[in-house]
C-alpha cells in the first residue's frame, strides 16, 4: 500500500492591507533590482554636455510618462497620479541636486542622476513620519525613471505578458509600473515595502485590485510559479496554500465582493442614520490625485487637505504660482463641494525643508505649524496668497494647525486679511469670503473651546494629535500603542465639549482624525453630536453603511453610557457590545 507523502505546510507571510480583496493567482516576480549606470566621471569641458544630456533624459522621461497618462483618460484617478509624477520628475531640488554632482563631483548625468536620487531618498526615508518616509520610494522611482530615459545605457524596464490570473510580487511598484499591467489579467500586488500611502496602495485601491504592503522579504520567500493568496483584508499572503485555505479564500473573496456591490450601490446616497439623521461625510487628501479618489468614493468634499508635501526637500519654498496651481486643480476637481485647505504643519526633526529650523530637544513641542508659520510671515504670506487665489475656482476654507492660543488665530487672520488684500491688488480674482478655522489637537484648544467657537468659522477636531498631548503618549511608539486610545474617556470628554460649544455658538464642528474611519467609532460620534466627519476616502462607502444601520436615539444612549466609564476598555467593550453584531461585515470587510 503507497503512503502519500505529508503535504508541504502553507506559509503565512504578514504585511500591510494596501488594498482590500482576495485574490488566488499564480505568482509573477517583477522587477528585481534597479537600473544600473556607468560610474563614469568626466573632465572639465564636458560639463555642460552632460547637463544637457540630464535636461534631455529628464524631458524625455516626462514624455512617456504623460503619453502613458493620456491612455489611461477613462481611468481618472491613475492618470492623476501620473501625473503628478511627470511635476517630480521635473523637481528642482533633484534638478539641483543632479547639477552639483555634475559640476562639482565630475559625475557623468547617469552616476549623477543615481548618486543625487539616493541621498534624497536616504534623508526622507530616515524621517519618523510614516508618510514622509514612504515618499523616499517615489524619489528612487523618478531617479530610475530618468536612467532609463537616457537609453542605451540602462536596461529597459521588465514588460509583462501574462498568460492568466497573475499575483504580481515585487520591492516596490511605481505608479507607471501598475499602470502598465492595467490591460493584463493581474489580480493581486505584494510588494516588500510600502504603508497605506504609497503609491502601490493607492494605485490597487483605484483599481479595485487587492494588496498586501510592506511584506518583508517577499522576494526571498515567494518564487516565480508559486501559487500564493493575497488576503487585503488581513494583510497577509498564503504561500502554497491547501484546498481547504483555498476553498476559505474563494468564499471570503465572494463575500468580500458581495459586501463591495453593495456599498458601491449606495456611494451616493446621502448619509444618514436609520432614523433621517443627516450627516456629512467628506476626505482626508494627501496628494493631488487622491482628490479624485475622494469623489469616486462619494466624498461631499474634502474635509482636510495637507499641503505639507509641498515643502519636503526642497532648497527654496515652493513658489507662489506652485502652490497656487496645485491647490486649484484639487478645488476645480471637487467643486461645487467644498474643499479644506490646511496650512503646512511643518517643524521640529518631522520635515527636511526649506524652511531652516534649529535642533531641538523635543521637536513635537518646538517650532512647529502654525507657530513656524507666524516666525515666517513672508513664507506664509506666500502660501496663503495661494490658497486665496484658489478660492476663485471652488468654494475653498483655510484651516490652521495646532492652535493652542487666541492670539495665534488673530495673528493668522491678519495675514489673511493681508493676502486677500495683496490678492485683490494685483487685480487677481478671489472669493469675497474665505472661511479661516482651526484644529483642535493641543488639549488647551479643547480647554478654551468656547473663546475660539466665538471667534472661528469652524473648528475640526484632530483626534491623532489630540489623543496624543492629552494622554501624554506618543503615538508612533509601538509599546505605548495600547495607551493611545481615542475610546479614552478623556478624549470623550473633550470632544463632547467641543461639540456643545460649536453648538452653543453656532460654530460648526467636524472630526478629521482617524477616530473618524473606525465604523464603531463613527457610530459613537454622532451619539456625542458629531455630524460632520473627515476621512481616508476608501472609509467613505462603509461609514455611511454604518449610520444607515443605527439611530440616532441608540447611538446617544450608548454614548451616555460609555461617558460614565472610567477606562477606554470598558468603552469600547460597550459600544461593541451595542452595534458589534450588525457592524460585523464592515468591520471584518465581509458579507
Amino acid at each position: 500500500m503507497s503512503v502519500e507523502p505529508p503535504s508541504k505546510a502553507t506559509e503565512v507571510l504578514r504585511g500591510i492591507a494596501g488594498s482590500p480583496g482576495v485574490a488566488i493567482g499564480k505568482v509573477v516576480v517583477f522587477g528585481q533590482s534597479r537600473a544600473h549606470c556607468p560610474r563614469r566621471t568626466i573632465g572639465p569641458g564636458e560639463i555642460d554636455a552632460e547637463v544637457a544630456r540630464f535636461e534631455e533624459a529628464v524631458a524625455r522621461a516626462q514624455r512617456d510618462l504623460r503619453e502613458m497618462s493620456q491612455r489611461l483618460t477613462e481611468r481618472s484617478a491613475e492618470a492623476s497620479i501620473l501625473e503628478a509624477y511627470v511635476l517630480m520628475t521635473g523637481d528642482p531640488v533633484l534638478a539641483e541636486a543632479v547639477r552639483h554632482q555634475i559640476q562639482k563631483e565630475k559625475r557623468a548625468a547617469e552616476w549623477a542622476v543615481a548618486e543625487a536620487s539616493d541621498v534624497i531618498a536616504k534623508r526622507l526615508a530616515a524621517l519618523d513620519d510614516p508618510y514622509l518616509s514612504e515618499r523616499s520610494h517615489d524619489v528612487l522611482f523618478i531617479g530610475d525613471r530618468i536612467l532609463r530615459a537616457f537609453g542605451t545605457s540602462v536596461p529597459e524596464q521588465q514588460n509583462l505578458r501574462l498568460d492568466g490570473p497573475s499575483i504580481v510580487v515585487a520591492h516596490d511598484l511605481s505608479p507607471a509600473d501598475t499602470a502598465a499591467m492595467i490591460n493584463q489579467p493581474v489580480v493581486g500586488f505584494v510588494t516588500e515595502v510600502g504603508t497605506r500611502t504609497s503609491h502601490t496602495a493607492i494605485m490597487a485601491r483605484a483599481l479595485e485590485i487587492p494588496a498586501v504592503v510592506g511584506v518583508t522579504d517577499a522576494l526571498k520567500r515567494i518564487s516565480g510559479g508559486d501559487l500564493v493568496v493575497v488576503d487585503g483584508l488581513r494583510g497577509s499572503v498564503l504561500v502554497g496554500p491547501q484546498p481547504r485555505e483555498l476553498d476559505e479564500a474563494r468564499a471570503r473573496g465572494e463575500r468580500h465582493t458581495a459586501l463591495s456591490r453593495e456599498l458601491s450601490v449606495s456611494r451616493d446616497r446621502e448619509a444618514t442614520t436609520q432614523d433621517g439623521v443627516r450627516v456629512t461625510l467628506r476626505a482626508n487628501v494627501e496628494l493631488p490625485a487622491e482628490a479624485i479618489l475622494a469623489r469616486d468614493h462619494g466624498a461631499e468634499g474634502i474635509g482636510l487637505y495637507r499641503t505639507e508635501f509641498l515643502y519636503i526637500d526642497r532648497s527654496l519654498p515652493p513658489t507662489e504660482d506652485q502652490q497656487f496651481e496645485i491647490f486649484r486643480a484639487v478645488v476645480e476637481t471637487m467643486r461645487p463641494m467644498p474643499v479644506t485647505l490646511r496650512t503646512f504643519d511643518i517643524g521640529g526633526d518631522k520635515f527636511i525643508s526649506s524652511l531652516k529650523l534649529p535642533p531641538e530637544m523635543n521637536p513635537m513641542l518646538g517650532l512647529r505649524a502654525v507657530r513656524l508659520a507666524l516666525s515666517q510671515p513672508e513664507v506664509f504670506l506666500e502660501h496663503l496668497r495661494a490658497m486665496v487665489r484658489a478660492s476663485a475656482y471652488g468654494e475653498v476654507k483655510i484651516m490652521i494647525p495646532m492652535i493652542a492660543s487666541l492670539s495665534e488665530l488673530r495673528q493668522v487672520r491678519v495675514l489673511l486679511e493681508q493676502a486677500i488684500e495683496q490678492v485683490k491688488a494685483r487685480g487677481l480674482p478671489c472669493a469675497d469670503e474665505i472661511p479661516l478655522g482651526i484644529m483642535v489637537e493641543v488639549p488647551a484648544a479643547a480647554v478654551l473651546v468656547d473663546l475660539f467657537a466665538q471667534e472661528a468659522s469652524f473648528m475640526s477636531l484632530g483626534t491623532n494629535d489630540l489623543v496624543q498631548y492629552t494622554l501624554a503618549v506618543d503615538r508612533t511608539s509601538r509599546s505605548l500603542a495600547y495607551l493611545a486610545s481615542s475610546f479614552d474617556p478623556a478624549i470623550l470628554r473633550l470632544i463632547r465639549s467641543v461639540v456643545r460649544a460649536g453648538e452653543g455658538w453656532s460654530c460648526p464642528v467636524s472630526i478629521c482624525g482617524a477616530m473618524a474611519s473606525d465604523p464603531l467609532a463613527a457610530v459613537l460620534l454622532v451619539g456625542l453630536g458629531m455630524r460632520d466627519f473627515s476621512m481616508e476616502a476608501a472609509a467613505i462607502p462603509e461609514i455611511k453603511e454604518a449610520l444607515r444601520r443605527v439611530t440616532l436615539v441608540e447611538a446617544e444612549a450608548v454614548a451616555r453610557e460609555a461617558l460614565r466609564f472610567g477606562t477606554s476598555d470598558e468603552v469600547e467593550h460597550c459600544v461593541a457590545e451595542a452595534f458589534a453584531p450588525r457592524l460585523y461585515d464592515l468591520l471584518t470587510g465581509e458579507r
